[in-house]
């Protein structure tokens, strides 16, 4: 959305988005009371609270999923497909919520979401789960961005911190719960569940926002021709964005694996991602203020800086939510339901955090030194993690998990705060926040086909010495958890060895993701915030 013009009131979404809404439209007998107010933010709630289940529910999934549709090759999919287009069309509806009905679209976004979550509870094979988790990242990108704009017009402007604090709520509880009821899913009924879950509660979200919330007429939409609307939404930029996404993530899946990094296929699809980048470029230049990124605010080094920081910085913490389930599962054999309890130091740690993160940034009004701290010792916990192993003490597992979630959640939103301080206009604060937001699920999509392409190369290198009888291919088509079923006790301990070496590969990729987000903060502004800017951001999922 679109920053308040003078005499509106900015919010801050879930997602740091700033939105409008301007309070002297809304008398008070507009909002709803009592019972209808509950009943919204209840509604509101849950569909948040789904949107980032889905974020988490899938890592300890991965391994059973693997099992059913026979291998590895495609995993860096199931993540990367939601989180490119979470990220995506942040922008996108943000200015659609802005010109078309609040309602409508709200209900509009929920259906995605909810056909997404159904294509992947029944795709019969992994392109058609990767689809399903892409139209449901669509989806949620809208859910995520309306939720609070709803939640803008249903109460006073004092009320309104209250509404928001149940957002970051079920922001947590979905944190913690995710990875427990996806082994509970996965090893009682099947993994399916993960997602056939969401179509009950959305379904319910969607039935009381549609009986309950009644559009206010100041959230009427904006007049515009259908051009105008056409341009504000930017198409060309988002398909552009999208295919300079898809082109580099094939290529990673395809480098060493299909085919070999050389080959004209993979250097084509590079070639293809630099084309594409910088056909984005122009025509971001040529779009001007229309454009998702307007040319202007790239000389903003809080905010290109900032962004480039949570690329890297994000991109560790979201491999580590795919890699350390694969870990628990095959290396150390447990169970689904295990790995999830296994995961909850990590998801636990970082809930509490990132909320004494916030309130410490509002105190010191300091961002850069702790982000400085947080990618630091980001680098050292997962290189904590990579001397794991199959006998790795509890202590150990636990309080190494404890230490990145900590460094990777207290200062997860420092880099949203100084871009929204540093900006000159308010009405580019939607602009920066969502920028910022974007980048950091990008790095989520990046670094989970980076840290699988790493995996699937080191396996295949390594079992051709610690079990050379053992056909490189026919392993990286097994499923994780499939591994103790299918080889025999001979050849078991050099397959464990060579997935225990793809593995740790993979958050070798981690390492060095948080080791360079640790040099970009120097790049970043060492400055404290304005008085009365800090915190304005309510933690994304």
């Amino acid at each position: 959305m679109e920053a308040a013009a003078d005499g509106g009131k900015e919010i801050t979404n879930t997602n740091g988005q700033m939105t409008s809404i301007h309070d002297s439209e809304v008398v008070q007998d507009e909002y709803p009371h009592g019972f209808r107010l509950a009943v919204l933010v209840g509604a509101v709630c849950m569909t948040v609270f789904l949107t980032s289940l889905d974020q988490t529910i899938v890592g300890t999934a991965i391994p059973k999923i693997t099992d059913e549709f026979h291998g590895l090759s495609q995993v860096s999919w199931y993540g990367s497909a939601y989180f490119m287009c979470f990220g995506g069309f942040q922008s996108s509806w943000g200015k659609a919520f802005k010109y078309f009905s609040l309602k409508s679209t709200f209900i509009v976004t929920i259906l995605l979401f909810e056909i997404g979550s159904l294509i992947c509870a029944t795709a019969p094979n992994s392109n058609a789960f990767i689809v399903g988790r892409a139209i449901a990242g669509i989806g949620g990108a809208g859910i995520s961005t309306g939720g609070t704009i709803i939640f803008a017009f249903s109460a006073e402007p004092k009320n309104r911190p209250t509404l928001m604090s149940f957002v970051g709520v079920a922001y947590t509880i979905a944190a913690i719960l995710g990875p427990l009821l996806g082994g509970a899913f996965t090893q009682r009924v099947s993994w399916r569940w993960c997602f056939y879950i969401n179509l009950p509660l959305g379904g319910a979200a969607l039935f009381l926002l549609a009986i309950f919330f009644h559009t206010p007429p100041a959230a009427k939409p904006l007049k515009a021709n259908w051009k105008e609307k056409f341009l504000q939404m930017d198409p060309l930029g988002i398909v552009l964005a999208m295919g300079c996404i898809i082109s580099f993530i094939i290529a990673l899946q395809y480098g060493g694996q299909s085919h070999a990094w050389n080959s004209s296929v993979v250097v084509g699809l590079l070639v293809g991602f630099v084309l594409l980048l910088l056909a984005l470029i122009g025509w971001e230049i040529f779009q001007g203020e229309y454009a998702m990124l307007p040319p202007r605010l790239l000389k903003r080094r809080a905010l290109w800086a900032g962004c480039l920081f949570q690329l890297f910085f994000s991109g560790a913490y979201f491999l580590l939510l795919y890699y350390l389930p694969l870990f628990f599962q095959s290396i150390q054999g447990v169970n689904a339901i295990q790995s999830g309890v296994r995961n909850l130091p990590l998801v636990i740690a970082g809930s509490f955090a990132i909320v004494i993160g916030g309130i410490t940034v509002t105190i010191t009004r300091l961002t850069t030194p702790f982000m400085a701290i947080g990618s630091a010792l980001g680098a050292i916990g997962t290189g904590l993690l990579y001397t794991m192993d199959a006998k790795t003490s509890t202590g150990k597992w636990i309080g190494y998990q404890i230490l990145l979630g900590v460094a990777f959640a207290f200062p997860f939103q420092n880099s949203l705060n100084l871009a929204q301080a540093d900006a000159e206009d308010a009405a580019d604060l939607s602009t920066v926040s969502s920028t910022i937001y974007f980048f950091q699920v990008l790095g989520g999509a990046f670094s989970t086909s980076a840290a699988q392409s790493a995996f699937v190369n080191r396996v295949i290198s390594s079992v051709r010495i610690t079990a050379p009888e053992v056909d490189p291919q026919q392993l990286i088509f097994i499923g994780a958890t499939q591994l103790r079923v299918v080889f025999p006790p001979d050849q078991l301990p050099g397959v464990l060895s060579a997935y225990l070496e793809g593995i740790k590969a993979s958050f070798a990729v981690a390492i060095g993701m948080a080791g360079v987000s640790f040099l970009i903060c120097f790049l970043v502004p060492w400055k404290k915030l304005p008085v009365g800017a800090a915190g304005s951001a309510v933690p994304a999922g």
